[in-house]
């Protein structure tokens, strides 16, 4: 234990610092994994109007 480990308040600031990183980290992985999905239902749309597309417009597909 070091000298700051004794002080009750440095321990508390540390603690929250802590908190405040992990909570941080946590929500820039839920955006990461919101936006993963979000491209891969966009990609998968565009793969069904793609098969959509060849079938009534002979081969036209929108982009």
């Amino acid at each position: 234990m070091t000298a700051k480990d004794d002080d009750p308040r440095k321990q508390r600031a540390a603690r929250a610092r802590k908190t405040v990183l992990k909570a941080r980290r946590e929500a820039l992985l839920a955006e990461a994994l919101r936006e993963n999905l979000r491209r891969r239902k966009a990609q998968a749309r565009a793969r069904a109007q793609d098969k959509g597309d060849k079938g009534d417009k002979g081969g036209e597909g929108e982009l």
